[in-house]
């Protein structure tokens, strides 16, 4: 279950949609998200690509939600320092916080808002690409743009093991609660240290490990990716280009349009 994100990509009917069409959809969106001198495109922008990843893709709501909430949780803490300590304008609140003035100013709010909504196109910009396209396959991608062999290696390795060191944290840590590890505060600090050190233990002995078993495979520096090669559909084209030019659109229309 650790490895879930590839798994619904996997599963995923955009899975057999051309990866390059998908690679610039997303593209497209993190540009005008951030080139957007308004909340409403990149907000537009988040719509388009959540009702595309959930109803089309079929990630379920439920998931798609949780992933955005841990995110968001420190987008919302640095829009909120945003809103409250910067700013100038109208003032539109004020109150004392420990006896220091605090004030929510209109420029700080519509600033506030801005970085949200385009954090929030951002991430649903990813994860329309994580959720539809098994990474193996976004990698194959990515080596068809010459981008350095040991980069793409290096970043390959870094992924799988991300997963493998999950569920070895995952497994040590129940052996540990079920030993009544985190039953108070000074024995979850303890717990949580051992955790820490076994795992660089156990990382530095995989990684001594893969090297032995690449070397004597005779490993030359080079792993082979196979691009899967899917054809861009008529009806595909044009839904990408209708919504290019909505989002083009709602961006000149909205450079400057106020919401506060």
């Amino acid at each position: 279950m650790t490895n879930i994100l590839d798994d619904y990509a996997l599963m995923s009917p955009l899975r057999h949609r051309n990866n390059w069409l998908k690679l610039a959809i997303v593209l497209f969106g993190l540009l005008a998200g951030i080139s957007s001198t308004s909340p409403v495109t990149p907000l537009f922008i988040a719509f388009c690509m959540g009702f595309t990843t959930v109803a089309l893709g079929r990630a379920p709501l439920k998931l798609y939600l949780k992933l955005l909430l841990a995110p968001l949780g420190f987008a919302v803490t640095g829009v909120l320092i945003i809103a409250f300590f910067s700013g100038s304008g109208q003032e539109l609140l004020s109150f004392k916080l420990m006896g220091y003035p605090v004030s929510l100013r209109k420029d700080g709010l519509e600033l506030a808002l801005l970085v949200l909504s385009r954090s929030l196109s951002g991430m649903c910009c990813l994860y329309f690409l994580v959720l539809t396209t098994p990474m193996i396959e976004l990698f194959a991608v990515l080596k068809a743009t010459r981008l350095p062999e040991s980069f793409i290696e290096l970043s390959m390795l870094i992924y799988r093991y991300i997963f493998v060191f999950l569920g070895m944290a995952i497994s040590i840590r129940y052996a540990q609660t079920v030993r009544l590890g985190y039953s108070s505060f000074s024995r979850s600090l303890r717990s949580l240290g051992m955790l820490g050190s076994t795992l660089f233990v156990r990382s530095w002995e995989q990684g001594d490990k893969l090297f032995l078993a690449m070397n004597s495979r005779c490993y030359d520096g080079k792993m082979t990716l196979f691009e899967v090669h899917r054809p861009v559909r008529v009806p595909e084209l044009l839904l990408t280009s209708a919504y290019f030019l909505l989002t083009l659109a709602l961006l000149y229309l909205t450079k400057n349009a106020s919401i506060v």
